[in-house]
Order: structure tokens, then C-alpha cells, then sequence
């Protein structure tokens, strides 16, 4: 396995005692008479409806992502309980059709300051512009859409889950590294598809490869039935080193593996996939949440949990980093220079001030396999190798955040 050029944390260390050890030394630290107190954090997840003609093998758990912000309270309570802090999920669940807009207020009713959206990004967007958020702090937990980071972007919304163009760039610094320059590029039918197919292509250009070929997936039939005679003829195209394959939904990916043409790997959405978690991945004290995961959910810790995690984590350790339960002054350190966190990972996570996004190491794993970890080695940056994944600060198109850089 390719070994990440990344800062090793102590196995042994827990979160308490990490945090515990952080608090003395904490610039702007409160007093502790303003670190007491309960801070209320609200979790909103709306799950769209697969399409019709997408069939998984593997249906996600009912509690998919609430597991990982469940778990992430009980580790806020107990570095919490150091500062006599308690923290207090509020879970709403909002069917495909359902009133998100409602469901926040409330939330916001309820006086939760904090709230994780674990939904599609046309949700995120639309609930950043409620009157209702604009003294909240939104976390988008799940939606990878640049867009969120750009021209749609809100001084209100922090994004945990890493950007399409941070998942491309740590792809594709990893097939340039090694040396498999020359991409086919296939994409499929939904808007999702091209989203990501475009991230693939600007990381393409970035990195100097090369998209020699591409094809979009326009096939109508049982792909699961008619695999082995349509993909060797559909992969049929000038010579490349590997295939890229655009389906976030699993609509056809998962079929070009072992039935291409020409013998090539295949990476992107499937094969060698760019993510925040995999159940594989043991370094850096991960092993030590793998396992407590499963110990509290009965079942590995998904992408979707890791990220539902690392949002609440996010409003636990600025309330123990600033010692204060009061909510202006933790929105204000969580989006300060001094807030950085551990995911297990192998660099601590901090926000971009232009964006709102947290830079974040992305792992990239096969199906039962961890191979990678970028940002890759020799792929350096002026502020921090973390930066070379996703849209930088001269070329954000974000105009409502400040754009000071830490």
C-alpha cells in the first residue's frame, strides 16, 4: 500500500484526553464559568429515492449517517463533561417529497444553533437562504457539489463532506503519481453524472493527464443481464491507461470492472473509489473509531457516518478548544484560523475562510482494499498540501465569505 506523506497521530491517545490536553493552551479560551451549559445540536436528513432503474445489492442501513452523529454526541459528552458541557441531538427525518424548509424551522424553534444537513445540495442550498438560518450555522454533511463552494455559496453554511472537485483532484493526483497519464472518460445519464464528470476533467487539466476518449453510458437495458456482451464493445476506443467512470448512484459502474476491452483498471465513483471513510482503513487512531462504531451501530462505519460524525465533532471540539457553551463565539472559532480537528485522517481538518469548506485528507479504496491517501506526495502548495485538493483560493467564485487567509 502507497504510504501517505502525512503527520502520524498517537494510537493511544482519546478523544478526552486529546481534548483535555488542548484546553490549557487554547488561544481565546473562556472562562469556565461560559464553558458550562448545554449546546443543542439539530441533525436534518432527507434521503432521495434511488431511481427506478438502479437495483443495490447493498441497501444502506436505516440509520446510515445518524449512527456517525449519534456516536459523535456521546464523544462530545464525554470530553464535554471535563467543561460541564452536555450536548443534545435533535434528529428530524424528512421524507424526498417532504418540507425541509419547515423542518428547520423547527429546529430553529427548538433553539439548536447548530444544525447538520445530511441532504442533496439543491436542500442545502435552499435552506442556507431561509431567513430562519442566518443565525445558524448549517453544516452540509453530505452534498459534494462545487457549486455550494461557489456561486450558490452562504457566510452560514460550513461544508464537511469534500467538494466533487476535492474527490477529482485526490483521484487524479494519485493515477498521475502513478503514471497512468491517458483517462477514458464515461459518464452517465443523470445531472450528477456530468457534475462529476466535469470535476474529472478539471482535474485532468490540473494535473497535466490527459482525456483521450470519452463516452457517455445511454444503455437502456438490464446492464446486469447483458453485461458480458454490451461493455467489451461499448469500451472499445483509442488506447488509455485508465477508465474513468462517472455513475454516483450505481446505475452501471460497477459492471465495468473484469469486462472491459482492453485490460485496465477502473477508478472514479467505482473501482478505485476517492472517499472520506472505508472500512478498511486502520491508521491514525481510525482503527480505535472503527471499533467503536461497531460496538454502538452492530455493523463498519460508512462514508455517510463519518461524515455526520465529523460534523458534530466539529461543534465538540470548538466548544472544548474555546471553553464557552455560548453559541455566537463557537460559530465564530469554529470559522476562525484557530480551529482545527482530528478525523483520523492524518492531517487536522481546518476551514477555508473562501469557502467554507474543510480541507481534509481523502482516502482512496478498493472494495475491500485501502491503497491510498492524498494529497499525494510532490503535489506541494504554498499554504498546505491539503489546499491541492478542490477549488483554491484564486479561483473561488464564492462573493459572500471572507477571504482572509489563515
Amino acid at each position: 500500500m502507497t504510504k501517505p506523506r502525512l503527520p502520524r497521530l498517537l494510537h493511544s491517545v482519546s478523544l478526552a484526553a486529546l481534548s483535555a490536553i488542548l484546553l490549557a493552551a487554547t488561544p481565546g479560551a473562556g472562562t469556565a464559568a461560559e464553558a458550562v451549559g448545554e449546546i443543542r445540536i439539530g441533525f436534518l436528513s432527507q434521503t432521495p429515492e434511488p431511481p427506478p432503474s438502479v437495483a443495490n445489492p447493498d441497501e444502506p442501513a436505516a440509520d446510515d449517517g445518524l449512527a456517525g452523529a449519534t456516536l459523535a454526541i456521546a464523544d462530545n459528552n464525554t470530553t464535554g463533561r471535563f467543561l460541564k458541557q452536555s450536548f443534545l441531538l435533535d434528529s428530524v427525518e424528512v421524507p424526498p417529497d417532504g418540507d425541509a424548509a419547515a423542518a428547520l424551522r423547527e429546529l430553529a424553534g427548538r433553539g439548536d444553533r447548530f444544525v447538520i444537513v445530511d441532504a442533496p445540495g439543491a436542500t442545502v442550498e435552499a435552506l442556507s437562504k431561509l431567513p430562519e438560518a442566518r443565525n445558524l450555522l448549517l453544516l452540509n454533511a453530505t452534498a459534494p457539489d462545487d457549486a455550494l463552494r461557489g456561486g450558490a455559496c452562504a457566510p452560514n453554511l460550513v461544508h464537511v463532506a469534500p467538494s466533487r472537485a476535492m474527490l477529482a483532484d485526490a483521484l487524479g493526483q494519485y493515477l498521475v503519481k502513478k503514471r497512468w497519464p491517458r483517462w477514458f472518460l464515461v459518464t452517465g445519464r443523470r445531472p450528477e453524472d456530468k457534475l462529476y464528470a466535469d470535476a474529472v476533467r478539471r482535474a485532468a487539466k490540473r494535473f497535466g493527464a490527459q482525456i483521450v476518449a470519452e463516452k457517455d453510458w445511454t444503455a437502456e437495458s438490464d446492464v446486469n443481464r447483458t453485461a458480458e456482451s454490451e461493455i467489451p464493445v461499448f469500451t472499445q476506443t483509442k488506447a488509455y491507461d485508465v477508465l474513468v467512470v462517472a455513475d454516483e448512484v450505481g446505475e452501471f459502474g460497477d459492471y465495468l470492472s473484469y469486462r472491459t476491452a482492453d485490460p485496465r483498471p477502473v477508478a472514479g465513483t467505482q473501482g478505485l473509489v476517492p472517499t472520506v471513510w472505508h472500512r478498511t482503513h486502520e491508521q491514525w487512531g481510525a482503527a480505535q473509531l472503527q471499533s467503536r462504531f461497531k460496538a454502538s451501530a452492530k455493523r463498519p462505519m460508512t462514508a455517510r457516518d463519518h461524515n455526520d460524525w465529523t460534523a458534530v465533532r466539529v461543534v465538540g471540539e470548538a466548544a472544548a478548544r474555546a471553553r464557552t457553551a455560548d453559541p455566537d463565539r463557537l460559530i465564530a472559532f469554529i470559522q476562525s484560523p484557530d480551529f482545527t480537528m482530528s478525523a483520523f485522517r492524518g492531517a487536522p481538518l481546518s476551514l477555508r475562510p473562501w469557502d467554507g469548506q474543510l480541507r481534509q485528507p481523502v482516502l482512496l479504496a478498493a472494495d475491500r482494499s485501502l491503497v491510498s491517501v492524498s494529497p499525494q506526495e510532490g503535489f506541494l502548495h504554498p499554504r498546505t498540501e491539503l489546499d491541492s485538493l478542490g477549488y483554491d483560493q484564486p479561483e473561488t467564485l464564492c462573493k459572500t465569505r471572507g477571504k482572509t487567509t489563515p
